[in-house]
């Protein structure tokens, strides 16, 4: 008893000593904190290659641990970004890459929640990053409106913080974004130089006309991202002998679920969008045919639609994925980093969150 009694006199007074200085190990712990993440560049680990971060995993529907649509590809050094859904934009500053050195964002199409971070990584890329040039953002035709939109939308606050700053720390000619349009109805290489070569291609998401997929080859390594797609001979195509394909997924299921919910529920404008969406994406098992069929060596599913709140549900999402490609699946969150080593054959994976 007397014990019992001396140990809950040392628990209260720990505790009240840890009360009083509290803020003092506050100031610290945020101290070493900022320390630690000032300057913090995630390409500082990596070997010369390809790699592929997901900076958005998810899709319109809200969903924990993954952001709207946005994958952050890196060649050598040079970092790109395709689709810039959501949130995703401080997902890229979190796992630690710097936005002030993206070369170009790349659009797959023009649906809302693969264009709606844009504007906060153009303005983020020019105020923190002290471009000192637009950001190009490459996409098929009808990229020059959104860009034109955004630049017109984001006018008042580029005078706002050049005022506020200084035109010698936020440069006004670094503002905004400047389109760069490529016909979209053929495979066409957008970008080639020092060893690295993109090419889009066109993909089936009817009625979103024009919509691409990207082929990113560099140091002998490849990777294919489907964007948006329905089902077809677009990705498995261009996709043929790549190491990597990062294909959306969508289970038909899954939604059929929450589309009779709806139903249920009386709110059938809802449930007439989930039994509308379909028949213009991918499910898992379709998107293992097509890596099966260009036989890449892993494929890693993102834009994941519905929701995946809990790890334990991914086997039902994936359905017979399994049994159609013989290689690794992985079902995509934020963070995760698949690393292909110049002079190898190998992918590894690892995590920036």
């Amino acid at each position: 008893m007397r014990k019992t009694l001396v140990a809950l006199v040392l628990m209260a007074g720990a505790f009240l000593l840890f009360r009083h200085f509290q803020p003092e190990i506050g100031e610290r712990l945020f101290a070493r904190a900022v320390a630690a993440n000032v300057g913090r560049d995630a390409r500082d680990a990596l070997p010369d290659g390809l790699h592929v971060a997901l900076c958005g995993a998810g899709s319109p529907l809200p969903a924990p641990g993954r952001a709207g649509p946005c994958t952050a590809v890196i060649a050598g050094r040079r970092l790109f970004i395709v689709d810039t859904g959501g949130g995703s934009v401080r997902t890229l500053a979190a796992m630690g890459l710097p936005l002030g050195d993206i070369e170009a964002v790349l659009l797959t199409h023009f649906h809302s929640d693969h264009i709606d971070g844009l504007g906060e990584l153009m303005t983020l890329r020019w105020a923190n990053g002290g471009s000192a040039a637009p950001l190009p953002v490459f996409g098929p035709p009808g990229v020059e409106t959104i860009v034109q939109g955004l630049n017109a939308v984001y006018a008042l606050d580029r005078g706002y913080r050049v005022a506020h700053h200084g035109a010698d720390i936020v440069l006004p000619a670094g503002h905004g974004a400047a389109p760069r349009t490529f016909a979209a109805d053929r495979p066409t290489v957008i970008l080639e130089d020092d060893g690295l070569r993109v090419t889009a291609f066109p993909v089936r998401h009817d009625p979103v006309r024009p919509a691409v997929g990207y082929r990113f080859d560099y140091a002998g390594r490849s990777v294919v991202i489907s964007g948006d797609a329905a089902p077809g001979a677009a990705v498995p195509a261009q996709a043929k002998g790549a190491d990597l394909l990062v294909h959306e997924a969508l289970n038909p299921a899954m939604v059929g679920v929450i589309e009779r919910a709806l139903r249920s529920g009386d709110n059938a404008r809802a449930a007439k969008i989930m039994s509308d969406i379909p028949d213009y994406h991918t499910s898992p098992e379709d998107a293992a045919r097509a890596a099966a069929g260009a036989k890449v060596r892993m494929l890693v599913l993102t834009h994941i639609v519905p929701a995946l709140p809990l790890g334990i549900l991914e086997p039902y999402f994936l359905g017979e994925a399994g049994t159609l490609y013989a290689g690794p699946i992985v079902v995509g969150a934020d963070g995760m980093l698949f690393s292909l080593p110049r002079g190898t054959d190998t992918i590894e994976r690892s995590d920036l969150l």
